[in-house]
């Protein structure tokens, strides 16, 4: 089967390019991960989401994806954190990992196939360090080890900064050993209270940049397919990551680059020092997993996206809709057999258009207008009368459930029983507004009985009754729900 042409936006060239990889229907994805020393916000998240989406899609189009997503266990973050709780390091980086894969299931990320961390992979950062020393690009200073800028004439060509206004932004701070301002660590001599690693240089540990360098390289090569994080790590982490690894290996570092641009809450960028940041597990105890999951996937992943209390409100109800349209699909056609025979329309389009818009820079957010299309018409043939055209409006619908289902593979959507989807947004809506569910059964009984009588006067008014209390009654062929209006 013939792959489909990609493009991405390369942020490396700033434009759109065809995505090619280096063997023939394989790629190479690496991912920077989270950094250890607290839970996960949901700024991080929405960044793993959308390449979460990026690999299913891949994937779902006949690629052989290779995931890295690399975990930082070694870092001032989580020294520091470390120190102020009176714990080992270690012990924060694994708490917190628990965490971050606890928060991760819940938000349906898939496991990447390999998910490094840095205080397993000291041997091979120390290869590097030695190689770029041996080269002339680094040097070593009092037990640290620095990369010096100066000798890596391609520095900036992924953030398009000017140097000369880099070199005066910067400073030597205090403690620092380095010969200019710009020049980054590569190794950090050891310090009381601190995690070490011995290394022909002295005890230390490893400086931030050089990790994912030496992850990438061990799992994916020397040269890989695509890089990929938030905007915020462009400069510097990422403009490091390719000096050092160019300079160490003199080959081309990642192909192509992709980032994910801020989440802002309320309008304003999220910030640990404004204290501003929302915690991907708070944000999960506001509004349904899968909810937040498509309020992450409503708007291209290269604009900025605001984290407002009527944007997760929007998204709770359309994931609603979509799983109460998937409830009477069911209802109607699941497991019954309509035979061979023709269709309505062209089923497939809504699906084509949906894979199509994927293709184009992984635009979910416009291919969600098509996925909107396709539970319409789920919702127009599942309205009319079971007697007409019972057949055609059969296979059509079936013919459309399993577009959904591959949507689903891809964005992560929609894969629950919707049933049991609906009961437990239910369960968590009269839980925030306190509905005496008793209350509400004993009276959806006597509708029933009234309903069976024939006493529709009676009926109508049991309904008001429940409407009243916050509960929308739905009347169907399979007898009669509600939910919280």
């Amino acid at each position: 089967m013939a792959l489909p042409t990609i493009q991405l936006f390369n942020t490396m060239t700033g434009q759109k390019e065809p995505l090619v990889p280096l063997k023939d229907g394989e790629l190479g994805v690496y991912v920077c991960g989270p950094t250890v020393y607290s839970y996960v916000h949901i700024g991080n998240a929405r960044t793993f989401t959308v390449f979460d989406v990026v690999v299913r899609f891949l994937r779902a189009v006949g690629y052989r994806v290779r995931y890295v997503r690399n975990y930082t266990d070694v870092d001032d973050k989580i020294i520091k954190a470390a120190n102020e709780g009176g714990e080992t390091a270690q012990a924060v980086s694994e708490r917190f990992i628990q965490a971050f894969r606890e928060d991760a299931a819940a938000l349906k990320l898939l496991e990447p196939d390999v998910s490094p961390r840095v205080s397993e992979h000291l041997p091979e950062i120390l290869s590097i360090i030695r190689a770029l020393i041996d080269r002339g690009v680094a040097y070593e200073s009092r037990g640290d080890v620095y990369f010096q800028v100066s000798r890596y004439a391609a520095y900036a060509k992924l953030s398009h900064r000017n140097l000369d206004d880099l070199r005066a932004g910067e400073r030597v701070q205090p403690g620092e050993q380095k010969r200019e301002p710009l020049d980054f660590a590569l190794w950090k001599a050891a310090k009381p209270g601190e995690p070490s690693w011995e290394s022909p240089w002295g005890p230390g540990r490893p400086g931030w940049h050089i990790e994912c360098s030496a992850m990438s390289a061990k799992y994916l090569g020397e040269t890989f397919d695509l890089h990929g994080g938030g905007v915020d790590l462009v400069f510097p982490h990422h403009e490091n990551e390719i000096a050092q690894s160019e300079a160490a290996s003199g080959k081309p570092f990642a192909r192509y680059w992709m980032h994910a641009n801020f989440l802002d809450l309320e309008g304003a960028k999220m910030s640990k020092s404004l204290g501003n940041v929302v915690r991907l597990r708070d944000a999960l105890g506001r509004v349904d997993a899968e909810a937040l999951r498509f309020f992450f996937l409503s708007t291209h992943y290269r604009s900025p996206l605001n984290f407002v209390d009527k944007a997760l409100s929007d998204a709770d109800a359309r994931m609603e809709y979509f799983y109460e349209t998937l409830r009477k699909v069911d209802e109607r056609v699941g497991g019954k057999e309509f035979g061979a025979g023709p269709v309505h329309g062209a089923p497939g389009r809504h699906l084509a258009a949906f894979l199509a818009a994927l293709a184009d820079d992984f635009n979910y957010a416009s291919g969600m207008a098509d996925v909107s299309a396709l539970f319409t018409e789920l919702n127009e043939l599942t309205d009319r009368p079971p007697v007409k055209d019972k057949p055609v409006v059969g296979r059509t619908l079936q013919a459309l459930r399993a577009d959904v289902r591959k949507v689903a593979a891809v964005l992560g959507l929609f894969e629950d029983a919707p049933a049991a989807w609906l009961l437990r947004r239910r369960d968590r809506a009269v839980r925030e507004k306190g509905i005496d569910v008793a209350r509400v059964e004993g009276l959806l009984e006597a509708r029933r009985a009234a309903r069976a009588a024939k006493d529709y006067a009676a009926s109508d008014r049991l309904r008001d009754e429940l409407k009243g209390l916050g509960v929308e009654t739905m009347d169907t062929a399979a007898g009669t729900s509600w939910k919280v209006a």
